[in-house]
C-alpha cells in the first residue's frame, strides 16, 4: 500500500529519471517487499502430492491399486491392504510393511515412467519361511530384511529387470539385488548397497 508521502516521492523520482530505470527500481522494490513472504518449496509441494501404487501378488493372484499417501499423511486403510497383499504366502502371516519401502517403489515407478503394477515375488517373510528358504539357497540372507517388512522382490510386466535394477540403483536409496535367472529385482530400505 502506498501512502501520500510515498506517492509524492515516487512522482518526484519519476520526473528526474529515465522511465526504463524508474521501472527497474520499482520492480526491485517490489521484490524486496515480497522477499520476506515464505514461498512453498517444491519439496513441500511434493510432500502433499498423492502417491499411488498398484500391485499384483504372483502367488495369490490378488491385485490392488490404491493411494497410500495423501494430503501429507499415510492412509491407514491403504497400508493395511498393502500389508495383507505382501503377506507371507506360505504361512499367511501379515506384518507391517515399512512405508519407506513404498516410497522407494513410488520413486522407482516414476523413474521408470510406468503405471503398470509391481509384481510381488516376495514381500514379508516369516522367520520360519525365511529359515526354510535360507537352508535351500545361498541367495537368501539369514537375517533378511523381508522378515522386518523392509524388503520386496519385484518385476514389472513388459519391463526388463535390468532396467528396473538400473533405475533402483539410480535412486541411491537402500539395497538393490539383481537376480536375472529368476527374473526379479530385490529392493529394500537398508543401507545403500548393490549385488
Amino acid at each position: 500500500m502506498v501512502d501520500g508521502s510515498s506517492s509524492s516521492i515516487i512522482a518526484s523520482t519519476q520526473k528526474h529519471m529515465p522511465r526504463r530505470r524508474f521501472l527497474q527500481l520499482l520492480a526491485a522494490a517490489g521484490s524486496v517487499a515480497t522477499a520476506g513472504i515464505p514461498k512453498i518449496s517444491q519439496a513441500t509441494e511434493q510432500h502433499f502430492l498423492p502417491r499411488d501404487l498398484s500391485f499384483h501378488n504372483t502367488h495369490t493372484g490378488e491385485r490392488v491399486a490404491l493411494t497410500y499417501f495423501e494430503q501429507g499423511q499415510y492412509q491407514s486403510g491403504a497400508l493395511q491392504e498393502i500389508d495383507n497383499l505382501f503377506r507371507d504366502h506360505r504361512t499367511g502371516e501379515v506384518h507391517p510393511i515399512d512405508p519407506n519401502l513404498l516410497n522407494i517403489l513410488y520413486k522407482l515407478r516414476e523413474t521408470l515412467q510406468t503405471d503398470r503394477p509391481f509384481h510381488i515375488i516376495s514381500g514379508y517373510r516369516s522367520p520360519l519361511s525365511n529359515s526354510i528358504m535360507h537352508s535351500h539357497s545361498n541367495g537368501v540372507a539369514k537375517n533378511s530384511l523381508h522378515m522386518q517388512g523392509k524388503a520386496v522382490d519385484i518385476r514389472i510386466e513388459g519391463v526388463n529387470t535390468r532396467y528396473i535394477r538400473d533405475a533402483a540403483i539410480s535412486l541411491q536409496q537402500g539395497g538393490v539385488g539383481y537376480y536375472p535367472s529368476s527374473d526379479f529385482v530385490h529392493v529394500d530400505t537398508g543401507m545403500v548397497r548393490y549385488w
